[in-house]
C-alpha cells in the first residue's frame, strides 16, 4: 500500500518592511520602558533628596527647637501626662528644656481635635518627633500632588511636579507646620467624593484641623451635603471628628475649656498677621475684633451665591479651586504656609494653561517672588507676604478666564 506523501506547507517568510515594522515597535516599546523607569527613578531620588536636606534642616543641632513643630510637640508632651498643653508657662518651660531661645512662647493655637497629632510627637524625644513629623509632612504633600494627578486624567506632561515647587509647599515644610495635612484632607475630599463619599467625609474631619483657613469652602461643604442629602460623606465626617475629639478628651475632659482663653488671645494677637482681614480691622478698628471677620463674612455671602447660581452643575473639582482661593484670601487667621491649601486651583490653573498653550510665566515670577521670601527666611510675621494670597487668586482667575465664561453662560441659560 503507497503511503501519501508528506505535505509541506509553506510559511512565506516575514518581508523586511515587517521586519523593521516589529523591530521598531520592539524598540519603541524598550524605550517607553526605559523612559519611564528613568522618570521613576529621577522622582525617587528627588524625593529622597529632598526628605535628606529637610530632615537635617529641621533636626540638626540648634533648629529643632525653633521651629513651629516644637510647639506641637511640647502640647503632646504636656497632653500625654494629662496636663493643659494650651497652659503658655508650662509650653515654654517645655521649649526651653529643647533648646528654644527665643523670649516669647511658642503655643500651639489649633483646636482640641487637632490634639491628636501632637501626642504622636509627644511620645518621642524632640529630635526623633522632628525626624517623624517631617516625614509626615513629605509623604502627605506627596499622596495629595499624586491624587491632584490622578484627577487630571493623570497626564503624561508631569504638570503635577509644579506642586513641589509652590512656595507654601516649602515654607509648610521648612516650618513643620500641619496645613499639609489640611491638604491632604481637601484633595482627599475631592478625590473620593464621588466614588467614596464616605471616606470622603473622614477627610473633611482633616478640614478641621485649621477651620479658620477655609471658612466659605466649608459653608458651601455643610450646604452641599444638607441638600444633596449626602448621608455617607456626612457619617464619615461625623465619626472621623469623634475619633481626633475623643483622643484629648481622653487624656484630659477638661480640654476645651482650657482652650477657650487660647482662641480668645488669638483673635486679639491676630492683628500681627499680614492678611488682607488684618488690613481691614487696622483701617476700620484696631481694637475690634469683630471686624476681623468681616472679609470672612462677605466671603461666605459670596461663596453662597456663586454655589446656587450653579447648583445643578456644580463639581467640585471645577468650583472648588476657587472656592478654596476664596477662602484663604478672606480668612480671619492664618499664616503663609496655610496658603498650600490653594493647591488644587494652582495646579487646575496651570493644566488649563498647558491644555490652551499659554505660558506660565506669570505663576512662574509669582511663585520665585515668594521663594525668595521662603529662602531668605523672612519670617512669617513680616508683611512682606501680604500680597501672596492676591497673587494666587488672580493668576488663577487670569489663567481659567475662558472656562468662567463658559461657566458664566451655562449657568445663565440653566436659569434661563
Amino acid at each position: 500500500m503507497r503511503e501519501d506523501p508528506l505535505v509541506e506547507i509553506a510559511v512565506p517568510a516575514p518581508t523586511s518592511a515587517e521586519e523593521s515594522t516589529t523591530s521598531a515597535a520592539n524598540a519603541l516599546s524598550f524605550a517607553e520602558i526605559l523612559k519611564r523607569a528613568l522618570r521613576l527613578l529621577f522622582a525617587l531620588a528627588a524625593i529622597a533628596i529632598t526628605f535628606i536636606i529637610l530632615t537635617i534642616s529641621l533636626t540638626s543641632s540648634g533648629t529643632t527647637a525653633h521651629k513651629d513643630f516644637i510647639s506641637c510637640w511640647a502640647a503632646g508632651r504636656l497632653l500625654i501626662h494629662h496636663a493643659n498643653p494650651y497652659d503658655a508657662a508650662a509650653v515654654f518651660s517645655l521649649e526651653k528644656s529643647a533648646g528654644y531661645s527665643d523670649a516669647q512662647v511658642l503655643l500651639m493655637r489649633n483646636p482640641p481635635y487637632a490634639l491628636w497629632l501632637s501626642i504622636l510627637a509627644g511620645l518621642l524625644s524632640p529630635v526623633k518627633a522632628a525626624a517623624f513629623w517631617i516625614l509626615l509632612i513629605v509623604a502627605s504633600i506627596v499622596a495629595s500632588i499624586r491624587m491632584l494627578w490622578n484627577i487630571h486624567g493623570r497626564p503624561p506632561d508631569r504638570l503635577h511636579l509644579l506642586g513641589y515647587l509652590f512656595a507654601p509647599t516649602f515654607a509648610c515644610t521648612v516650618f513643620g507646620q500641619i496645613s499639609s495635612f489640611v491638604l491632604l484632607g481637601v484633595v482627599g475630599f475631592l478625590y473620593w467624593h464621588r466614588s467614596r463619599p464616605f471616606l470622603a467625609g473622614l477627610c473633611i474631619a482633616l478640614l478641621a484641623l485649621k477651620p479658620q483657613v477655609l471658612l466659605p469652602f466649608g459653608l458651601v461643604l455643610l450646604v452641599w451635603i444638607v441638600l444633596g442629602r449626602k448621608y455617607w460623606a456626612a457619617l464619615g465626617a461625623i465619626i472621623g471628628m469623634a475619633m481626633a475629639m475623643s483622643v484629648p478628651l481622653w487624656f484630659r475632659p477638661s480640654i476645651f475649656s482650657d482652650y477657650l482663653p487660647t482662641f480668645q488671645n488669638a483673635v486679639a494677637d491676630s492683628v500681627i498677621i499680614p492678611t488682607i482681614s488684618t488690613l481691614v480691622r487696622i483701617g476700620i478698628g484696631r481694637h475690634a475684633r469683630w471686624v476681623q471677620f468681616v472679609p470672612a463674612i462677605l466671603g461666605g455671602i459670596w461663596a453662597i451665591v456663586y454655589f446656587s447660581r450653579q447648583k445643578t452643575q456644580w463639581d467640585w473639582n471645577r468650583q472648588g479651586p476657587l472656592l478654596l482661593l476664596v477662602s484663604v484670601f478672606v480668612a480671619p487667621y492664618s499664616w503663609f504656609p496655610d496658603e498650600i491649601v490653594v493647591l488644587p486651583a494652582i495646579l487646575a490653573a496651570a493644566y488649563c494653561c498647558a491644555e490652551r498653550d499659554r505660558s506660565l510665566l506669570g505663576f512662574g515670577i509669582l511663585d520665585a517672588a515668594a521663594l525668595v521670601l521662603v529662602f531668605a527666611v523672612v519670617p512669617v510675621q513680616s508683611g512682606a507676604y501680604i500680597w501672596t494670597t492676591t497673587a494666587w487668586l488672580g493668576w488663577y482667575l487670569f489663567a481659567t478666564r475662558s472656562i468662567s465664561q463658559q461657566h458664566v453662560r451655562s449657568s445663565e441659560v440653566a436659569t434661563s
